[in-house]
């Protein structure tokens, strides 16, 4: 068992992972369409229903975060049955933490709705959409982490294969369930296709893997090889989950603006969604290629990678920004035709472009430095900014200082420099290293043994 004999380069992985983020989040664009087609309440609804359910899928994170860097580290090293153990047991866990995501939409959807302060009139259709999303949350644990997988063993493509099938699959139903069951129409249209993305996710790691689950997969939590992924999936979860409280409590000021506001946040979120998918893409290509340089004990090409991802993205991020901010009058309506909506979602748009390029950083380095083992900084450095500067500068802008949602904005734009300026600052100063060569060196030992 050897590393691969080539050395993985950045873009054969950046684009297949770009179209399958944008994919993703194209489905959740049209959706948000067609509900705003039923009314702007519908749209609202829509769109905090979809953000508890990303809360919820934050769950997934405890194994998502760990599963590519553990897998990638271990091909790197040339150890294939390390990596093979790890995904095994990434199932099991993936279908345990899928249940608790599925309970927790089922039996608490109301209280998780009254937590960010959901108008009273978009709570029935809100709390309806988020219970019929319930399975789909045990499908997605499942399809993220097979996914993963594949894209840690270079199958970007094979993964961008399946989640175009699972978005084909998601937008038909929705396009002939929305407009008669109206939003748990799209509920079952995500069923549906999740489910077409676990069968062939089980088909590719038969035939193009080499790895058929067993039985017993599906249930066991082997302790070795997750031991290894939660190292870097416990921190890494810690920090999606401090971001995801943060910007829970700030969509909770967002609604003690009103319906409208929410509307507006619904419909410009959708394409700050679009914006950061490239910078997310080359984060995550990033996180593959310097996982397995690590594996490799290539630090100084994993350096030199990193500093020129982040100024590819930084470039990205301002030319995309901006592109979406000039369209914004001609983009924003068509979700909705109220002038005042439109009027908002635009200077929302134009404040992105100072918001991205700090995104940038936390999307491109913190990615980079939990493939190299150092998955504790980023959310002991960030946590006190998502915590006062996301979570209290959105109340005290946006809500008490009456800025209303460009409050909201700016708090966004503070946080993300904050945070970035201080992973980049880890990053530069090679803060990294002592993790990334304690990774190498228990690789290169657990070969020799």
């Amino acid at each position: 068992m050897t590393a691969p004999s080539a050395r993985p380069r950045l873009f054969p992985l950046t684009w297949p992972l770009l179209l399958e983020l944008l994919l993703g989040i194209g489905i959740g664009v049209i959706g948000t369409g067609l509900a705003a087609r039923l009314s702007d309440n519908s749209g609202a609804a829509f769109g905090i229903a979809n953000q508890v359910f990303a809360a919820l899928f934050v769950l997934f994170r405890v194994i998502g975060a760990g599963v590519s860097v553990a897998v990638t580290q271990a091909l790197g090293a040339g150890r294939r049955d390390q990596a093979d153990a790890v995904a095994r047991s990434v199932v099991g866990a993936s279908t345990w933490l899928g249940l608790a995501g599925v309970a927790a939409a089922l039996l608490a959807a109301g209280p998780m709705l009254s937590l960010v302060n959901t108008p009273a009139e978009v709570v029935p259709l809100a709390r309806t959409l988020l219970q019929a999303l319930a399975p789909a949350l045990l499908l997605d644990a499942w399809n993220a982490n097979m996914s993963s997988v594949m894209r840690a063993h270079l199958r970007s493509r094979e993964a961008l294969f399946v989640v175009v099938i699972i978005q084909v699959v998601t937008l038909g139903v929705a396009l002939l369930a929305m407009p008669h069951l109206g939003l748990p129409g799209y509920a079952l249209a995500c069923i549906l296709g999740r489910g077409m993305g676990l069968a062939m996710h089980i088909t590719l790691w038969r035939g193009r893997l080499d790895l058929r689950l067993r039985a017993a997969d599906w249930w066991r939590l082997v302790r070795a090889p997750l031991a290894t992924v939660l190292h870097i999936g416990i921190p890494g979860a810690a920090e999606n989950i401090a971001w995801r409280a943060a910007f829970m409590t700030s969509l909770a000021a967002v609604a003690q603006l009103g319906a409208h506001a929410l509307a507006t946040h619904a419909y410009t979120m959708q394409f700050l969604h679009v914006i950061l998918m490239f910078s997310l893409a080359i984060g995550f290509a990033v996180e593959i290629l310097v996982g397995h340089m690590v594996g490799a004990g290539e630090l100084h090409a994993a350096h030199k990678l990193v500093r020129k991802s982040l100024a590819l993205g930084f470039v990205v991020a301002l030319v995309v920004a901006g592109s979406f901010a000039l369209a914004g009058p001609w983009l924003l309506t068509r979700f909705t035709s109220d002038p005042e909506i439109v009027a908002m979602g635009c200077t929302l748009l134009w404040w992105t472009v100072l918001v991205e390029p700090g995104r940038t950083f936390n999307l491109v380095v913190i990615n980079a430095l939990r493939a190299t083992g150092d998955a504790r900084y980023p959310v002991m450095a960030g946590a006190a900014s998502m915590a006062i500067v996301l979570a209290g500068g959105s109340w005290f802008l946006g809500v008490h200082l009456g800025l209303g949602l460009v409050g909201v904005w700016i708090a966004y734009a503070a946080d993300e420099w904050i945070r970035g300026l201080l992973m980049w600052r880890r990053w530069a100063t090679l803060g990294w290293l002592p993790h990334a060569r304690a990774a190498h060196r228990r690789l290169r030992h657990s070969k020799a043994g």
